[in-house]
């Protein structure tokens, strides 16, 4: 026999001399996995939330009456380089809060003038008369005294649409009570006292709302500016006691439920003929649940109407002192409430947080819950959430609060018992088939946030995350 033992015969491939693998799948059985998704997260604020029972469509938060109002921020209109203040926003001012005649706060902005100021400039000295009011367009403010031994004590950092100097619109002998320095560039708004007395003594309807203001504020309050309850403690004898009622609001705020809702479409041929092993209809559901949830934990985040960023107390809102989230900043934010429960913010903001704590040598303890390990601060879980947003400019912020309705703090409101309910307060409802042999399903999930004091959550806001420490 010939052997043929050229070249081109050594490096030819071999002959197949038996079935092949690519064949031989035909024949075989295919494991397979479930459907998979990328947008599933964890989801620990719908976990963490208390979720309380929400009858009727609605629920009113009934408090205490409270005479501190119009501490809110200002919004303004930009026009190239030019500043305006809206003129509905200076409502947002104690004295204008529920003040409502368009033409005097026009009068009132027209007086606005616009003042830019850069890094390091003094822009008020503590004990000079304060004689104007300032609105912060843009930019970091921030504002220190004198401490008791002569040292330089910080106050607090302002930002776009706070203001300082309230007082000096009414207050003829008001001196300030701090130092204000930039410590951005920026740009403010400034109404001083003269140009207030013009527009006053010309409009008789704000002279009257003035007036009631200033009676408002003869009124006993406590130091959260609810209206004090009168007792008698310490006394001797057969003392005339005071008699006192609580008072409520006579408009409190009422929480409605919101709504996500999508329409699932399946076509009868392919869950008939397409069912095994996995269910189609089932897996259908399950990814259309699944994004339904993202979307609710989102909205409870970022809606304007009940979402925690949004609706977070004006006086809960802090400014980072350097920018980056230091172990500092994250003390302030605990500090301003009882019984936190948990931290929220962005993966990574939360990647942030460790590097500040790692420059200083500084590592956040690990708490167990739910079985699982997650970072801490002062035993205060630390939670990721995606929902929170990040700015092009790499800031974000992070979220403190407390929950449940014994401890006023923070609920989640539903409603459980729908017709066709698939989970509790989620219904799947079947609406029929179409012409194309198409089978509907309406999707709905109905749930809504409240806050129930304003100190049951806090945010640190403009936390700078693209910044590493050296």
């Amino acid at each position: 026999m010939t052997v043929d033992s050229s070249p081109e015969a050594r490096t030819a491939p071999p002959k197949q001399s038996s079935l092949g693998t690519t064949a031989a799948r035909n024949l075989a059985t295919t494991t397979k996995s479930a459907p998979q998704m990328q947008e599933i997260t964890s989801r620990w604020l719908l976990r963490m939330l208390p979720w309380v029972e929400t009858k009727g469509g609605a629920y009113r938060v009934n408090r205490r009456l409270t005479y501190t109002v119009g501490d809110g921020r200002v919004d303004f209109i930009q026009d190239g380089g030019t500043v305006r203040v809206i003129p509905g926003e200076l409502g947002e001012l104690a004295p204008l809060r529920g003040f409502e005649d368009e033409e005097v706060l026009r009068a009132l902005t027209d007086r606005c003038v616009q003042r830019d100021f850069e890094t390091g400039e003094t822009l008020v000295r503590r004990g000079a008369p304060a004689d104007r009011l300032h609105l912060i367009a843009h930019g970091r403010i921030g504002q220190t005294t004198e401490g008791p031994y002569g040292e330089e004590v910080e106050l607090d950092v302002l930002a776009d649409g706070d203001r300082f100097g309230d007082d000096a619109l009414l207050d003829e002998d008001a001196r300030w009570e701090q130092t204000a320095t930039a410590e951005t560039s920026g740009t403010l708004l400034t109404l001083s006292r003269e140009d207030f007395n013009s527009v006053l003594s010309s409009a008789s309807s704000l002279r009257d709302h003035i007036e009631e203001y200033k009676s408002r504020g003869d009124r006993r309050q406590n130091h959260r500016g609810e209206a004090e309850i009168a007792m008698s403690a310490g006394h001797t004898g057969e003392a005339e006691l005071p008699g006192a009622f609580v008072d409520y609001e006579e408009k409190p705020r009422e929480y409605e439920l919101s709504v996500a809702q999508t329409i699932l479409r399946i076509h009868t041929r392919v869950a008939d003929l397409y069912n095994g092993p996995m269910n189609q209809t089932k897996e259908q559901l399950r990814l259309t649940i699944e994004a339904l949830r993202e979307r609710q934990e989102h909205e409870l985040i970022n809606n304007r109407e009940f979402g925690l960023l949004h609706n977070a107390d004006f006086k809960q809102r802090i400014q980072p002192h350097a920018g980056p989230p230091t172990p500092d900043d994250m003390d302030e934010l605990l500090c301003r409430r009882r019984g936190s429960k948990f931290f929220l913010a962005h993966p990574k903001t939360i990647a942030a947080i460790g590097r500040e704590l790692n420059a200083r040598g500084v590592y956040p303890d690990h708490v167990d819950l739910g079985g699982q390990q997650v970072p801490a601060w002062r035993g205060v879980p630390i939670l990721p959430c995606n929902k929170i947003p990040i700015t092009k400019e790499k800031t974000s912020s992070i979220l403190c609060m407390r929950t449940g309705e014994e401890n006023q703090g923070v609920i989640g409101l539903h409603q459980t018992g729908l017709p066709d309910e698939y989970e509790p307060g989620l219904s799947v409802r079947f609406m029929g088939l179409n012409e194309k042999a198409i089978t509907s399903y309406l999707v709905s999930t109905y749930y809504s946030a409240a806050i129930l004091v304003p100190d049951a959550v806090g945010v640190l806001e403009n936390v700078q995350i693209g910044r590493w420490p050296k």
